[in-house]
């Protein structure tokens, strides 16, 4: 039932380590999930630089889901939304035909302490790719919650084995947090035709293979799937329907390529508004290096 094993690529942003999972050369997306990056875990020391922030930056074509296990971030963007983000709640942003955002870590550079959690994009179906932008908050005690003997999971997004999320989707899609105490066992179901698992601590069996924390196993459509717990875990469960091959180039994701380039020049020519809280300076774009943009999937 795996098809995949993915292991996460280190990434250095300075501050922390970041793990990247999705875009990968064997897999670029599972359902409608394009991006999908592990912060930390990171212990950060009281001073933190105002480097180690995420400056104001575009997307467009997708939405964005920022979901901490420890720690707390600041969100700041365009539509004049300022958002502190705690563990177990969910910042969704839909960037359409285009927002900017920064992520600024202003609590940790004042105090110190763990960060840890995930960021995952969600590409936009092709008629939606240009909606209006939007940003909602929702806190941890607004999700839907999964219980079984052991295992508890919060269901961030989407639905799954008849259970629905307040947070808004575009496209048929569940995206789950699971919290497993060891020789506990849950079970996927098989309701989408593109599932994945990634765990993020612990040791887990999927489908009675054991899988290494920081790898994510892309599971085979049309059966139930078993993840085990061997030792206290987190899993995080995502996936549904496919949209079609996407391209993607630095924050941007279109089923057209034309589109982003236009994305692109916007942003070089400062055509893109900036965070109302957060706009004396930006993230340049990243040169090309004489890439040609390809379409993914």
């Amino acid at each position: 039932m795996i098809e995949l094993v993915i292991t996460q690529r280190q990434r250095d942003l300075g501050a922390f380590m970041v793990g990247r999972v999705l875009p990968f050369a064997q897999r670029r997306m599972v359902g409608p999930y394009i991006f999908f990056d592990r912060m930390g875990p990171k212990d950060i020391a009281a001073g933190l630089p105002r480097e180690a922030d995420i400056r104001p930056h575009p997307h467009i074509g997708l939405s964005t889901i920022t979901y901490l296990f420890d720690g707390e971030m600041t969100h700041r963007d365009s539509l004049g939304f300022e958002q502190p983000i705690r563990p177990g709640e969910v910042n969704w942003m839909t960037a359409g035909r285009g927002i900017t955002h920064s992520e600024r870590f202003e609590r940790l550079r004042a105090q110190g302490g763990p960060l840890d959690g995930v960021q995952a994009w969600v590409a936009l179906p092709e008629e939606r790719e240009e909606r209006d932008p939007g940003f909602w908050h929702y806190r941890s005690d607004a999700l839907p919650e999964f219980h079984e003997v052991g295992a508890r999971g919060r269901l961030i997004a989407g639905r799954l084995a008849g259970i629905e999320s307040p947070v808004r989707v575009d496209s048929p899609q569940f995206y789950v947090h699971w919290r497993l105490q060891a020789g506990s066992k849950v079970s996927l179901p098989p309701e989408y035709s593109e599932r994945a698992a990634y765990v993020a601590s612990g040791e887990v069996d999927v489908d009675g293979q054991r899988i290494a924390p920081g790898s994510m196993a892309v599971l085979a459509p049309g059966k139930a799937v078993t993840l085990a717990a061997h030792s206290d875990a987190v899993v995080m469960a995502l996936g549904g329907e496919p949209l079609g091959p996407r391209y993607i180039d630095w924050n941007f994701v279109s089923s057209s390529k034309e589109r982003i380039e236009q994305a692109r020049a916007d942003w070089a020519a400062g055509r893109m508004k900036l965070p109302d809280m957060d706009n004396r300076e930006f993230t340049p774009a990243p040169p090309r290096l004489g890439r040609e943009l390809e379409a993914r999937r």
